[in-house]
């Protein structure tokens, strides 16, 4: 029995970085590069930090899209709450922990070979894949699993031609 409850508190995790990214990568993120403003000004600047950039703009405003960057998984806890919170509270906290990790820009960090090999197994993105979309924001969607990254450059040429066409 308590091998069962291990698997759905990990199953539960797994599903809201799934759910989450999913929603984050195709309903926030990629539509924020060809409709939004302050993503691009702000998160693609060497100081990525909504809150400083409100502050200092004296622009409230921008804090909204740093919101809108963590709803897309906050929406999931109600739901998944009843199935696991333990589940829950775990893949909140890995989804923290990985923006976290992701943004280690330092000139010198190279994410450790296992661990590299281990990301690449599993799907997932590792700073030097977020570099990449940070230095090119048409490459390397996907901010937890690096699968959603083709689907969203196809989302991302659909979206930008739909943009040209209202134009």
């Amino acid at each position: 029995m308590e091998l069962l409850h291990i698997l759905n508190t990990l199953g539960i995790a797994l599903l809201l970085l799934l759910l989450g990214d999913f929603i984050a990568t195709f309903v926030y993120h990629v539509p924020e590069h060809v409709f939004g403003r302050y993503h691009s000004i702000v998160h693609h600047s060497p100081n990525r930090s909504f809150v400083s950039y409100a502050w200092r703009k004296h622009c409230p405003q921008a804090l909204l899209p740093g919101f809108l960057g963590a709803l897309p998984y906050l929406i999931w806890v109600p739901l998944l709450w009843l199935l696991s919170p333990l589940g829950t509270v775990i893949g909140l906290l890995l989804a923290e922990l990985h923006v976290i990790w992701r943004h280690q820009f330092a000139p010198g960090y190279r994410t450790p070979k296992g661990l590299k090999i281990l990301c690449r197994w599993c799907c997932i993105t590792t700073p030097e894949r977020h570099r990449l979309h940070h230095r090119n924001a048409n490459l390397a969607f996907g901010d937890v699993f690096t699968f959603y990254g083709q689907p969203a450059q196809h989302w991302l040429t659909f979206l930008r031609q739909l943009k040209r066409q209202w134009a």
